[in-house]
């Protein structure tokens, strides 16, 4: 790799989502692989199936550490399997597996979102002024919440789903003060998450058998002890915050909807006809495409551990190598009309873990990689979002539907503004 590239860790900052296309730009239409620099280091830019083969071989790079703290500390949590490589990753990777992979999960989880989409359904037809977004946060924070077996009331749910949905949208700027805020709320869920799992080994809590609370109270790592309460609460926040997090992608599926009337009649009528708002064969369709298109993490770091070449650029052992999230996802190599916004293409596909270069949660296998195991549940829930997002009894607006490519992570800027149709003074 040549010692001339510019470093480009500023360039992220002031790039956001358009960062990788302007990488991709140094080198031939159709590349593989980008040279960059990032914080001093020599590294590589990679995407399409090939490039998501590299990042997830553990023969060649490492994930523990490529990360910055400043990033992944308030995200993850400190001591979280996201730090893990190797045997110690596999076996705290199998225990999130156990929780949130097994379909029968996905079932559990379906009544809880039912019964707070419904809600907020009802709240909006009843004149309520939520964005789409924030809808999302509280029903998808409730309906895991008791998934997971966490006591307390509906507000009080309410309020931990807000911090978490915080805490994700202050990660990735640590210039603002959205960042200080996410620390505070951070160090808030710890020490709450941390009570919990202290109060169920204490037997003051009752945990019900088989859900995250039960299953990270008493889980033990490789020498046979039991997580540290703190690490045990951090990993219970990874089983929960996925969801509260895809409320991002909720307020991409409202921008999508508004723009897109004849998908909106078409899952209404699903809807319908099932009687049921989560799984739907053409909401998920239209969620999958949300998931491919949205802009949520841009990229992923590695650490090469011994020299890479890999389409005509190498990186030393040391380097780093980056995995171009969005432009795997948008790769016209590996999608069909790459640029279109078309649900149609996700028809008849029963296995999308098969798709190589769909990583908008991480790729390779779910137990061995560090592809996301809630990938189902946040499915599943972006599912019940579109079909109540497509109720022709409400309506969503125009305004604030613009995004900011620039901040990380981003999502429209109202949200994703919904009303009462009967209501809307635009109708």
């Amino acid at each position: 790799m040549t010692r001339t590239v510019p470093e480009d860790s500023p360039g992220l900052l002031t790039r956001g989502y358009d960062f990788g296309a302007h990488i991709w730009r140094r080198v031939r239409p159709g590349a593989r692989s980008a040279p960059l620099r990032l914080l001093g280091d020599d590294a590589m830019l990679v995407r399409g199936a090939g490039g998501v083969a590299l990042f997830y071989d553990e023969a060649r790079v490492a994930r523990a550490g490529a990360m910055p703290a400043v990033v992944r500390e308030p995200l993850f949590g400190h001591g979280s399997v996201h730090a893990l490589d190797g045997d110690d990753h596999r076996h705290r990777k199998a225990e999130f597996v156990d929780v949130l992979y097994d379909d029968r999960q996905v079932e559990r989880l379906t009544p809880f979102l039912e019964g707070e989409w419904a809600r907020e359904r009802d709240d909006w037809l009843d004149g309520g002024s939520a964005s789409a977004y924030d809808a999302a946060v509280g029903a998808f924070g409730r309906a895991i919440m008791d998934w997971a077996g966490l006591p307390g009331t509906n507000a009080a749910k309410t309020r931990w789903s807000a911090r978490l949905a915080q805490i994700v949208d202050g990660f990735g700027a640590p210039y603002s003060p959205q960042y200080l805020l996410a620390l505070l709320n951070r160090a808030w869920s710890d020490r709450h998450a941390t009570r919990l799992i202290e109060a169920v080994r204490a037997g003051t809590l009752r945990a019900a058998p088989g859900t995250a609370l039960e299953r990270w109270a008493h889980h033990r790592s490789r020498d046979g002890e039991r997580l540290p309460a703190h690490t045990a609460g951090v990993e219970l926040q990874n089983s929960i915050r996925p969801m509260i997090a895809a409320a991002r992608f909720v307020a991409f599926a409202a921008k999508e909807l508004h723009d897109r009337p004849e998908w909106r009649e078409r899952i209404a009528a699903e809807t319908a006809e099932r009687e049921a708002l989560v799984g739907g064969p053409l909401a998920t369709m239209f969620a999958q495409e949300v998931r491919r298109t949205g802009l949520f993490v841009p990229m992923l770091p590695a650490t090469a551990i011994v020299d890479i070449d890999f389409d005509g650029q190498r990186v030393p052992q040391g380097g780093r190598v980056v995995l171009d999230i969005l432009g795997t996802n948008t790769d016209e190599q590996s999608w069909e009309r790459a640029e279109v916004f078309d649900p149609e293409r996700f028809r008849d596909i029963d296995d999308y873990e098969a798709i190589a270069a769909f990583v908008p949660q991480g790729g390779a296998e779910v137990a061995t990689g560090h592809r996301c195991p809630g990938e189902k549940l946040v499915i599943a829930g972006l599912t019940a979002a579109v079909a109540v997002l497509s109720d022709p009894a409400l309506t969503i607006l125009d305004d604030g539907l613009g995004v900011n490519r620039r901040r990380l992570p981003t999502k429209p800027a109202s949200g994703g503004s919904v009303r009462s149709s009967a209501g809307c003074p635009f109708h």
